[in-house]
C-alpha cells in the first residue's frame, strides 16, 4: 500500500531539481529538518502510557494521545551520516535541525529532563558538524521557570539559534497567558520561534481516512498562528521573529475571511486586541515552502515575499529534492531565489 512518504519520495525521484551544467549552485539552508534523540526513543520504549513506542511486526509505532503514528523512514530519523548524505544529494549546505515530536510538555514532571536530552543531542550533532547544522531548542513549557533556564542554557551555552515551538502545548495554545514569557525572552535574545505541529487538537475529527497528517497537522499551525496574531502578541513584541511551516498551513488562504469577520462583521468586538487587519500581521510571519503543490508555494510566496519565505524540506518525512523541484518550478528571479534558499535564513538565524 502506498503511503505519504512513498508517494513523495517517488515524485521527488522523478522530479528532482536539475542543475544547469557549469552553473554555480547557490548556497542552500534547509530550515525544517528533524531527528529523534536515540536516548529519548529508548526512554519511550520503556513507557506504558503516551508518549510511548511499541513494535508490531516489522513496524514501529509512536503513540501520542490516541494517535498511533508509524515511525516511517527509520533509520533516517536517527542516523546523522544518512542525514548528511541526503543533504549532499539534495544540494543542501546547512540544515536547521530540530527534534521530532513529542515535545517535553507531554512528559509531565520529566519535562525538563526530556528537554535536556533532546537539546543535548541536537547540540552534539551541531558540535560534530558545525558547518552543516544549526540547532533549535525545545522547552518544557509546562514549567516556565525550567523553560527559561533551559532556553538560556541552549542559547548561551550550547549556541543554539532558535526555538522549536509546538503549535499546541499538551492541548493548550501558545498565545495563552502562561506561555507569554517565552515570547518576551525570545525577543530579548533575538532568536526566532519556529512553529511545528504535534499531535493535533483536531485528531478525533481528522483520524478518519488517515487525514491527521494531511489536514490535522495543518489545521493545528493555522489555529496557533491565527490566535497569536489576534492575541496582540505581535504588537506586544514587535521584533518577534515567528516562522510558520508548510506554507502557513491553511491560513494564507483563509486570512481574507478572518479580516472580513473581524473588521467588517465585527465578530470579536470588545475582544479583539489588534488595530490592523490580521492579514497585515501575517505578512510579517515567515513561511516555508514545504508543500506538494507548486501553486500553494507560489500563493504563500506572493503573500509574504522573498524576505519572509524560506526553503525547508521537512526531512525525513519528505524528500528534499521533491520540495526543491517544486520551488524551482516557480522560476523566481535569481535574486529572490537566493533569498529563499539562504539569504533570508542567514538573517533570520544570525549566521
Amino acid at each position: 500500500m502506498l503511503n505519504r512518504r512513498t508517494v513523495l519520495l517517488g515524485c521527488g525521484a522523478m522530479a528532482g531539481a536539475m542543475r544547469v551544467k557549469g552553473s554555480k549552485r547557490p548556497f542552500c539552508i534547509d530550515c525544517q529538518s528533524h531527528m529523534f534523540a536515540p536516548q529519548l526513543i529508548a526512554m519511550m520504549q520503556k513507557r506504558k502510557k503516551p508518549p510511548y513506542i511499541y513494535d508490531k511486526g516489522n513496524q514501529r509505532f509512536l503513540v501520542v494521545g490516541e494517535w498511533h503514528r508509524p515511525m516511517l523512514a527509520m533509520p533516517l530519523h536517527v542516523d546523522v551520516d544518512l542525514k548528511l548524505k541526503t543533504m549532499d544529494e539534495a544540494g543542501i549546505d546547512m540544515t536547521a535541525l530540530s527534534i521530532n515530536d513529542p515535545g517535553p510538555e507531554l512528559f509531565g514532571s520529566q519535562g525538563a529532563e526530556v528537554a535536556q536530552i533532546c537539546n543535548d543531542f541536537i547540540a552534539g550533532v551541531v558540535k560534530r558538524h558545525p558547518t552543516r547544522f544549526l540547532g533549535l531548542a525545545v522547552l518544557p513549557l509546562q514549567d516556565m521557570n525550567a523553560s527559561m533556564a533551559e532556553l538560556d542554557r541552549c542559547i548561551g551555552k550550547l549556541g543554539m539559534k532558535g526555538i522549536l515551538l509546538y503549535s499546541n502545548i499538551d492541548g493548550k495554545f501558545p498565545d495563552e497567558p502562561q506561555f507569554r514569557d517565552m515570547f518576551r525572552r525570545a525577543e530579548q535574545l533575538n532568536v526566532p520561534i519556529l512553529l511545528h505541529p504535534p499531535n493535533p487538537v483536531t485528531y478525533a475529527v481528522t483520524s478518519g481516512y488517515k487525514l491527521t497528517g494531511g489536514l490535522g497537522l495543518m489545521f493545528d499551525t493555522t489555529i496557533a498562528v491565527a490566535r497569536i496574531i489576534l492575541s496582540g502578541l505581535m504588537d506586544e513584541h514587535p521584533k518577534l521573529k515567528l516562522v510558520c511551516p508548510h506554507v502557513g498551513g491553511t491560513l494564507p488562504y483563509l486570512i481574507g475571511r478572518i479580516d472580513h469577520q473581524m473588521f467588517v462583521l465585527k465578530r470579536a468586538a470588545g475582544e479583539l486586541k489588534i488595530n490592523r487587519r490580521p492579514s497585515e500581521y501575517l505578512k510579517n510571519v515567515y513561511l516555508d515552502c514545504v508543500s506538494a503543490l507548486p501553486q500553494a508555494i507560489r500563493f504563500a510566496y506572493d503573500m509574504v515575499g522573498p524576505d519572509r519565505f524560506l526553503y525547508s524540506s521537512d526531512h525525513p518525512w519528505v524528500d528534499p529534492k521533491f520540495i526543491r523541484s517544486n520551488l524551482d518550478s516557480l522560476n523566481l528571479p535569481a535574486r529572490d531565489q537566493e533569498k529563499v534558499l539562504s539569504g533570508t535564513a542567514k538573517k533570520l538565524f544570525g549566521i
